[in-house]
């Protein structure tokens, strides 16, 4: 089994950044793409950013540009960078990661709320 775990979320105000980052433990030799999700107050949650081991990258047009996600294979740890949040940003971000080449991530993280002031 996986376990997945985020850090750096918080309180920030419109324009500023933040970097997430997710570790990987456990079964851990066999991933191939690592990524972010998040959820907003009443949504569904929706794909933020991925990236698979070999550096294939895939992002929502909304943080296009804004949010460049990265991967460090050593440390089993992927990076979100959040630059100009915007209040839409907020949400509870997710990492998630699969062995599979599919968009079927069976493993989660417990989340980090990232929270954007305007």
């Amino acid at each position: 089994q996986v376990q997945l775990v985020e850090s750096g979320g918080g309180l920030v105000q419109a324009g500023g950044s933040l970097r997430l980052s997710c570790t990987a433990s456990g079964d851990i030799s066999r991933l191939y793409r690592m990524g972010w999700y998040r959820q907003a107050p009443g949504k569904q949650r929706e794909l933020v950013a991925t990236i698979t081991r070999d550096g294939n990258t895939n992002y929502a047009d909304s943080v296009k540009g804004r949010f460049p996600i990265s991967r460090d294979n050593a440390k089993n740890t992927v990076y979100l960078q959040m630059n100009g949040l915007e209040p839409e940003d907020t949400a509870v971000y997710y990492c998630a990661a699969t062995s599979a080449i599919t968009w079927s991530m069976p493993y989660w993280g417990k989340g980090t709320l990232v929270t954007v002031s305007s």
